[in-house]
């Protein structure tokens, strides 16, 4: 599936910004699930997190693919298009968050009542 934004959404060569969500990290937050932007490596947290970083990444600078940056899983998701995507170029490594950071994340961070902030 290619949609007409692909040459923008896409650099296969830029690595994630780092292993976690890079505004929960500067703040001292904690995230559900990670997203990482197709376009420049930002890794953000999902919408289900406290502080929905990788939906305010798109809404900011308005790179529309993100992919999961939860380890096992290659799916994208195409804000403009509002659809899952199950395809794309091969993004840069790595390919997720470190396999022993926990979702949620990271430890140490997570509150124990942390379900009860997930957004819905």
């Amino acid at each position: 599936m290619s949609d007409i934004h692909d040459d923008q959404a896409f650099d296969p060569a830029v690595p994630p910004s780092g292993a976690g969500c890079v505004e929960c990290d500067a703040a001292g937050g904690w995230w559900f699930h990670l997203r990482r932007c197709a376009a420049c490596g930002h890794v953000g947290c999902c919408d289900s997190s406290p502080g929905q970083h990788a939906t305010a990444h798109f809404q900011a600078f308005g790179h529309p693919v993100v992919q999961s940056y939860e380890p096992g899983e290659d799916w994208f998701w195409d804000y403009a298009t509002g659809r899952l995507r199950e395809d794309g170029p091969e993004l840069a490594p790595p390919a997720g968050h470190p396999a022993d950071q926990p979702s949620p994340g990271p430890a140490g961070r997570v509150p124990a009542d942390w379900a009860r902030s997930l957004r819905g």
